[in-house]
């Protein structure tokens, strides 16, 4: 066993995955920014479509069965022909995976003229097509990731999925400004930004493949076992869909819209083009409901590691303070970035988007991150203490109601609808997973003067950015107008919000220093709040 594999070597190590993870979710939300800004809201409309298809096999791979291989790697490495156990593990893995993957490739490939009519738009089978290398990948990429992980060795996987994701941004913004300034076809940035993606995932592939042959050599071959290969693929497809479901949810809510938004609002009489454009207009929301989410995702990642080594440990009882503060500084966050996102949204949307456009339907998606800020947690918390067959089922409801939602919606409400569908469906998903973990553990996940005064610093923080901006308004004459003006005024507003809402959450003691101390990136807030409530 690799010396690595310690609870402090195995912590710290979850710590870079959570801090590359970060910088992969940062990135993945950036990027799209200046896209959107050199394609437009009908170039974006192109490339969101099909980013869903794309996303989803590098989720589950990375998120999911890297994951569940891990698992079934390490537990069998303190038992008898160890060695040849795991040889008969990856090599059934690796043939099931690479099966799935031809099935997934064929699918995508031959099926692209097919999905592209369902989604009401047959300029995007070439982008389909493109896309569906991706799947070709998985089982190489998934099986070296899931060997590392199994070792204790988390930094080369950190790095192969910054690596990917650099990789790709740069071919992503290098290729658009290429074709923008010579074809200008918005289908041709498109299919430029998934080839991006695709070449990512080779650029990952081949650093991790250089790395894990040089440390070890690897073999498939086959190893007599008593192991048998059903029970292995059951339980590696299990996991791996469980491990992933809630970023996995997310992926499959845009699926969803790419399905039904596009074409039904050409089907109930809006303009190829103008719907094209609105439903570009639609997906900004996408990046900024990642940036909304970053910390969500950072604590779920780091409170897996802990709540199931406590619960192994102690029986769960002294896992129980981890997993009440993730789920109150998920809220916390949660509702701070929506709701600053949603007062300022006017100055944002200009700001990074050019344009005004449908700000109100914006202001709707962010809410989003609430929900999905509690939702991502708790699934982290339950799939630490095993207990994953009944969010999934939770999580399959939601897609159902979002399904239902679109169709009855966005005849009605066009981009609006879809927008209402999904934060009925994510809040839906939350309040019902709430509901489980309590049953599940009977523990007071927050108690009521926490509630209050996240009330409070949230209405102070609501006050001081309106009448800051209406005090600007007055003396200076700054509308958001122009983009210039939107950037000065989104950038002041978004720091007093910030600085508003910190100060009163420090000054009240929303979350205990020691507890500051715990949460990823929380060292500076319990410092402030010591400051602040020193006695003078």
């Amino acid at each position: 066993m690799s010396s690595n594999f310690g609870m402090k070597g195995y912590m710290k190590g979850a710590l870079l995955l959570t801090v590359a993870a970060v910088l992969v979710k940062i990135l993945s939300a950036i990027y799209r920014i200046p896209f959107q800004n050199m394609v437009g809201d009908q170039g974006f409309y192109v490339y969101q479509q099909v980013y869903p298809f794309i996303s989803f096999f590098i989720v589950w791979t990375s998120g999911g069965f890297a994951v569940a291989i891990s698992k079934l790697l390490a537990d069998v490495e303190m038992s008898k022909n160890s060695i040849q156990q795991k040889q008969f593990i990856s090599q059934t893995i690796f043939y099931y995976l690479t099966l799935l993957s031809i099935v997934f490739f064929a699918f995508l490939f031959f099926g692209a003229s097919w999905l592209a009519n369902i989604m009401g738009d047959e300029n995007l089978t070439i982008l389909i097509q493109t896309g569906s290398f991706v799947a070709l990948f998985m089982p190489t990429l998934a099986l070296m990731k899931g060997t590392f992980q199994s070792r204790g060795e988390m930094a080369p996987v950190a790095y192969a999925q910054v690596f990917e994701q650099a990789i790709r941004v740069l071919i992503i913004l290098i290729g658009t400004v290429i074709v923008m300034k010579t074809t200008k076809s918005l289908y041709g940035a498109g299919n430029i930004a998934v080839l991006g993606t695709v070449l990512g995932e080779i650029a990952g592939v081949i650093l991790l493949f250089k790395l894990l042959y040089k440390q070890v050599p690897f073999s498939l071959k086959t190893q007599q076992t008593n192991l048998r290969k059903w029970p292995i693929i059951k339980e590696v497809t299990l996991l791996s869909i469980s491990v992933s479901m809630s970023s996995l949810l997310i992926l499959c809510l845009q699926l969803i819209d790419s399905f039904t938004i596009y074409s039904l609002m050409v089907d109930y009489g809006m303009e190829d083009s103008l719907a094209q454009v609105q439903k570009g207009i639609y997906d900004r929301g996408q990046p900024l409901v990642q940036l909304g989410i970053v910390i969500a995702s950072s604590l779920s990642l780091a409170i897996v590691p802990l709540v199931a080594h406590h619960m192994k440990k102690h029986g769960g009882r002294s896992a129980i303070p981890f997993i009440q503060l993730t789920y109150r500084s998920s809220i916390l966050f949660g509702v701070a970035a929506s709701l600053g996102l949603v007062i300022v949204m006017p100055y944002v949307n200009t700001m990074l988007f050019k344009t005004n456009d449908l700000t109100h339907v914006l202001m709707v998606i962010v809410l989003q991150i609430i929900p999905l800020s509690i939702i991502l947690t708790i699934t982290a918390i339950l799939q630490g203490m095993g207990k994953l067959k009944i969010p999934a089922f939770i999580i399959l409801g939601a897609l159902i109601i979002k399904c239902v939602g679109n169709l009855l919606l966005i005849p009605q409400l066009d981009v609006l609808g879809a927008s209402i569908a999904s934060d009925i469906s994510l809040f839906f998903c939350a309040f019902l997973l709430i509901f489980y973990i309590k049953k599940l553990t009977s523990i007071n996940l927050a108690e009521n003067r926490f509630y209050i005064k996240l009330i409070t610093a949230c209405f102070s923080m609501t006050v001081a950015v309106l009448v800051v901006e209406r005090l600007l308004h007055i003396f200076s004459g700054m509308i958001e107008s122009t983009r210039i003006e939107a950037v000065f005024l989104g950038i002041g507003l978004i720091m007093i919000g910030a600085f508003v809402f910190l100060t009163v959450v420090g000054k009240t003691k929303l979350l205990a220093e020691k507890e500051w101390f715990l949460i990823p990136f929380g060292r500076r807030m319990a410092v402030y709040q010591l400051w602040l409530n020193k006695k003078r």
